[in-house]
């Protein structure tokens, strides 16, 4: 397991053409649940709209965060259809009334979620229901914040990352690691495909793109690209 880690930034994007106040990405991330995987909120400072990423436990540490910061969650959105990144989405959504966004291609892994928490001893979380299918090259907007959706699968057969091209910034899911990838040893998994994501397209991102994880430390793309061994 990676080591878990807690950030709180305010990215500043390019400065407007009209020079009035550039616009802030609040972003938190929060290791949750018994796997430790990484929720992000994400904010704009501005409209205070925000979403929230793979919210897979501990809502209540999750809200506590957005009413800190004044936050309305607009959108939850799953990278991958396992239990540690979404086990607490329903009751997010019953906490906050935003929708749950996830790739269709993992919609059978959402009917084994009692089989899921058998394998890491977690309380199955009950039927989970997806308002919204996302797919490669959607966008996902959230006050002035723009996240392009990229369909990477391997890990799962619907896992998806995203991507802030203003801010650089890659939500990556489970497909890549600090020093390493997603494993693919599970139902829906395939090194090939995996392979075929992340050449083909989280590294042609540029190498300054910072990379949150859905475990471990972040990273950026150039790191990865020059001493991941799963990437040589």
């Amino acid at each position: 397991m990676m080591g878990a880690f807690c950030i709180e930034q305010q990215v500043p994007r390019c400065a407007r053409n009209d020079n009035t106040d550039e616009i802030l990405m609040i972003h938190k991330v929060i290791p949750v649940g018994p796997l430790q995987c990484n929720c992000s909120i994400i904010g704009d400072e501005g409209t205070r709209e925000a979403m929230v990423v793979d919210p897979g436990d501990e809502i209540d540490q999750i809200m506590q965060i957005v009413e800190q910061h004044g936050l309305a969650v607009k959108q939850i959105v799953v990278t991958h259809a396992h239990i540690d990144h979404v086990g607490g989405a329903m009751k997010l959504k019953q906490r906050t009334g935003a929708p749950i966004l996830l790739n269709q291609n993992d919609h059978a892994l959402l009917k084994m979620m009692d089989v899921q928490a058998s394998w890491v001893g977690m309380r199955p979380p009950g039927k989970i229901a997806i308002d919204q299918s996302v797919g490669d090259a959607d966008r996902l907007k959230v006050g002035s914040l723009d996240a392009t959706v990229m369909f990477t699968p391997g890990h799962t057969e619907g896992s998806i990352c995203l991507y802030f091209p203003a801010e650089r910034k890659l939500i990556a899911g489970d497909t890549l690691f600090a020093g390493s990838i997603g494993r693919t040893d599970l139902p829906g998994g395939s090194f090939e495909k995996i392979m075929d994501s992340l050449r083909g397209r989280v590294l042609a991102l540029p190498d300054e793109t910072i990379v949150i994880p859905g475990h471990g430390p972040e990273t950026t793309i150039g790191e990865e690209r020059e001493t991941n061994p799963f990437l040589k």
